[in-house]
């Protein structure tokens, strides 16, 4: 039956007797009902009262290629009617996974040339977990398992994602997290630099907070050292230049694998295919989901560097891990399309070129000077907001997280689609953006602002 035989008010209703949200107060969700978004068009999206937002996240920073698009839809449909399902268990394959393995090596970084496939960024990192301490085993080095990772960091909500996420909030909920991960500090200036220390300086001293945790540990038995090149989920948190060539100096002198989580950066959100390639950085494991088919079929990909595939095959030994999913034909052909839709119609380019560049200077001439506004900053079609109570101290309004969320509200009331992330906005638009849409966008998050700052300095 259509979901256009029920109200809204049935539907909130079905949904609060039977739907578990993730991240959710379920309580508080209960008491408001939850909004049902029914229907998108290439930037926007529609609830069941019609409303039209823009939308400011790619749904959940995967809808690269925006909403609406056919090819994809035909592309699954095709797929279904010729093969709907098969496994990649006891030496058998099917034709896409095959042809999009072949096709990330091609757009990847130089050194990834195989790929083990998932459903979920969760279900990436716990592969590249599984992997890279299977590697130090069979390269006869079993005490190298210790992962270092960072505070703030977000690698998933699974055990072992959460246990790798230095979220602190989930942590405390997890009740005993995947052993001998240790989390050092992040690369997060606006609140960790110290008075007068330069960007270059307090990048270098969040590089070497890694040296520590090795040396603490002793380099044999540290196995890797994980991190998003930008911290996505913990607010877009953009490091200073100066810190991933100083992680990777530390990695190769200590011999730590160097996993790089692009669940959100990857596929064109930074200007390049990838992050590494914008950035500049050499990893040894690159885990991906989300853009890869613009969120349009649950799928995950984890590249694999070539020395840790070369072990893999030179050892010999079965690598006890894998997913019903793993390679679902269906996703894999939408992932196929979608590579081919982003690559034709330039975006990866555009985002480069164009519209990442308007992106930042409009959001900084237009918002950076706003009284409750502490801070701009963007990377591509990535960007964050600092809310803040007084812009010369950088005082925050209490309680932590409340003004954030009063500037989400004011912006979904007002026709845009951001979120919240304790006291930062965060944007991660589709890449089909363009000027007009960004001034659109600049336009709402500017009124949201404005409403939002009426409000707090009331209370």
């Amino acid at each position: 039956m259509s979901y256009q035989n029920y109200s809204l008010t049935q539907l909130q209703a079905i949904d609060s007797a039977h739907h578990l949200h993730p991240f959710t107060d379920h309580k508080e969700l209960r008491g408001a009902g939850a909004r049902m978004i029914v229907r998108a068009d290439g930037a926007f999206i529609y609830d069941s009262e019609g409303t039209e937002l823009l939308d400011g996240m790619a749904g959940l920073w995967c809808v690269n290629a925006g909403y609406g698009r056919t090819e994809l839809a035909e592309a699954a449909y095709q797929q279904m009617k010729e093969l709907p399902y098969y496994n990649s268990f006891f030496r058998c394959s099917t034709p896409t996974p095959v042809l999009l393995a072949q096709k990330l090596a091609e757009i990847a970084p130089s050194n990834m040339n195989q790929v083990f496939f998932g459903s979920s960024g969760s279900e990436a990192n716990d592969t590249a977990l599984r992997l890279v301490r299977h590697f130090w085993q069979l390269e006869g080095r079993p005490s190298k398992n210790r992962i270092i990772a960072r505070k703030m960091g977000y690698h998933g909500s699974t055990i072992a994602g959460a246990s790798l996420g230095g979220m602190e909030g989930m942590q405390k909920q997890l009740g005993g997290a995947v052993p001998n991960i240790v989390h050092v500090m992040p690369p997060y200036a606006f609140e960790l630099a110290n008075p007068g220390e330069s960007d270059f300086d307090f990048g270098i001293r969040a590089a070497r907070a890694i040296e520590e945790a090795i040396l603490e540990a002793g380099a044999d038995n540290v196995a890797a050292f994980i991190g998003e090149p930008i911290m996505g989920a913990g607010g877009v948190k953009i490091p200073p230049e100066s810190y991933w060539p100083e992680v990777q100096r530390i990695c190769k002198k200590y011999d730590v694998l160097l996993m790089l989580d692009e669940v959100i950066t990857g596929y064109g959100r930074t200007g390049e295919w990838f992050a590494a390639q914008s950035m500049g950085i050499e990893a040894d494991t690159i885990t991906t989901a989300k853009a890869l088919t613009s969120g349009y079929q649950p799928l995950s990909a984890l590249l694999v560097g070539d020395r840790i595939a070369a072990t893999l095959v030179e050892k010999g030994g079965e690598f006890n891990h894998g997913y019903t999913y793993a390679g679902h034909p269906v996703a894999c052909a939408v992932a196929l399309k979608n590579l081919e839709i982003i690559e034709r119609e330039g975006l990866v380019d555009r985002v480069r070129d164009d519209t990442g560049p308007y992106f930042r200077k409009t959001l900084m001439e237009r918002l950076s000077g706003h009284g409750i506004v502490g801070q701009v900053r963007t990377f591509g079609l990535m960007g964050a907001i600092e809310i803040v109570k007084d812009k010369e101290t950088r005082e925050r309004f209490l309680p932590a997280g409340r003004a954030a969320v009063i500037v989400r509200d004011h912006a979904i009331a007002n026709g845009f689609m951001m979120r919240a992330t304790g006291d930062t906005m965060i944007l991660s638009p589709p890449l089909i953006w363009t000027r007009e849409t960004i001034d659109m966008a600049a336009d709402r998050i500017e009124k949201a602002l404005d409403l939002a700052e009426t409000e707090l300095r009331r209370a």
